[in-house]
């Protein structure tokens, strides 16, 4: 039933012909093969870039960290961590101080 039998196909390049004339036909073609050539460059340069992505971060991952560290390195990305709050300093307190 949804069968492509060769007579529609012959139906289709009829149509194709007369809306658009023999001569636009291998131009249409031909734009047609070069947009699918850039769609699956692209693609391919996307899936090479996520793959060079997660190399990194495999190897960033596997770092050691320097002799002599004060901190802990699962500290810092533990759920919940917070660094040191910085001391305010009031500018108005500074003024009067001076």
């Amino acid at each position: 039933m949804g069968a492509l039998k060769p007579w529609h196909i012959f139906v289709l390049v009829a149509v194709l012909v007369l809306l658009f004339g023999a001569k636009r036909l291998p131009d249409a073609a031909r734009s047609l093969g070069r947009s699918l050539r850039i769609i699956k460059a692209e693609t391919k340069s996307l899936a090479d870039d996520d793959k060079d992505l997660a190399e990194k971060a495999d190897a960033q991952a596997g770092r050691q960290p320097l002799p002599g560290d004060t901190v802990h390195p699962t500290s810092v990305h533990q759920p919940g961590y917070q660094p040191p709050a910085a001391p305010v300093n009031d500018p108005v307190q500074r003024v009067r101080d001076n």
